[in-house]
């Protein structure tokens, strides 16, 4: 059923939402929309950073100790 809505369809939706919620209700929305994804984005960041020096942390901890060569 969605994939018939096409161009005329989604400016008429458009139009809609911007009449019901004005324009300034809008743009503070996707503003906040805008922050919450560039939170998502850091946050995905920093995870991928923490595995990073996880994974090199461990990667130094294989070298054989003097007690091992006995």
């Amino acid at each position: 059923m969605l994939n018939n809505i096409g161009l005329p369809g989604l400016l008429l939706i458009a139009v809609v939402v911007l009449v019901l919620f004005g324009r300034g209700k809008i743009s503070s929305l996707m503003g906040e929309v805008g922050k919450g994804i560039t939170a998502f984005k850091k946050g995905v960041d920093d995870g991928g950073k923490e595995l990073e020096e996880t994974l090199a942390e461990d990667a130094k901890d294989v070298t054989p100790s003097d007690e091992d060569k006995v």
